[in-house]
């Protein structure tokens, strides 16, 4: 896995220093949602089950380098009304 120095400095922060690369790695294999930023950054999520919670990664345009990810306390999956 790859990360940009902008991460690698946000990471020693108290909120995210908890943060497992096992969960990065999670959040790029197999997101739960993907989207692509105006910026060409993709933002992915995946659920954390032994936290209760969803992590947000940002990846740079390449797909594969880290450059953010902290827990979204913010985001719901939206569920579609099969009717």
């Amino acid at each position: 896995m790859k990360y940009t120095q902008y991460f690698l400095y946000t990471r020693k922060r108290p909120d995210r220093i908890l943060i497992k690369n096992e969960w990065l790695q999670k959040a790029i294999d197999n997101p739960i949602h993907t989207q692509i930023q105006s910026d060409g950054r993709i933002r992915k999520w995946v659920r954390i089950p032994e936290k209760e919670k969803y992590l947000r990664i940002i990846l740079l345009p390449d797909g594969e380098t880290v450059h953010n990810a902290f827990f979204d306390r913010n985001f719901k999956m939206e569920v579609k009304d099969e009717n």
